[in-house]
């Protein structure tokens, strides 16, 4: 399911995305990010250094809709009955697409509208419009370490649950949402 490219791991996913009209709209940025963008936005980022893992998968698809878009939390007999998070989408590693790491609705306008505590990079929102986020947790690492990925819970005074010990792990734990019709749907 992956492999190493350097220090950059690639994960191998078919069919991991769902290039729908509002996706490529909202979420896929047009180019790959290039070092001096990634490095640009690390730095307006608060000089959080990304997870290879997921600079490597923007290189290949920048941001974008998941078709697997539920991460279950653990102790669910089976990912019907789980209790976990749906993913709305991903952002890439950009500027010009509203739901993109430097866009309208990125990183930084949940810490500095929604008060989101910044605790680093918030690269993926969720159906609920902006009252839970996924998050690169930073607090244990420093900022150029490899970060955890966190969820956010605006409505339960910010509280922050430990998803996964790094993004790889996060992407590879998705499962089929058979909560939401279809995956670019506008919510």
């Amino acid at each position: 399911m992956g492999h190493r490219a350097g220090n950059d791991e690639v994960l191998d996913i078919p069919d991991l995305w769902d290039d729908s009209p509002y996706a490529l709209r909202d979420y896929v940025e047009d180019t790959p990010p290039t070092p001096e963008l990634i490095a640009e936005l690390e730095a307006e980022l608060g000089g959080y250094r990304l997870p290879r893992s997921y600079v490597a998968l923007m290189r290949t698809h920048n941001g974008g809709i998941p078709n697997r878009a539920f991460f279950p939390l653990p102790g669910a007999a089976s990912a019907d009955e789980a209790t976990g998070v749906a993913v709305n989408g991903m952002y890439g590693i950009g500027r010009t697409k509203p739901n993109s790491l430097g866009g309208e609705f990125g990183s930084r306008f949940w810490i500095e509208e929604w008060e989101y505590p910044d605790l680093g990079v918030y690269f993926a929102d969720t159906p609920s419009a902006g009252h839970d986020m996924l998050a690169f947790d930073y607090r244990a690492c420093g900022r150029i370490g490899e970060p955890t990925v966190v969820h956010v819970d605006q409505e339960d005074d910010f509280r922050v649950t430990l998803l996964a010990e790094g993004f790889t792990a996060f992407v590879r734990g998705l499962v089929e949402w058979r909560g939401r019709a279809r995956a670019g749907t506008q919510p």
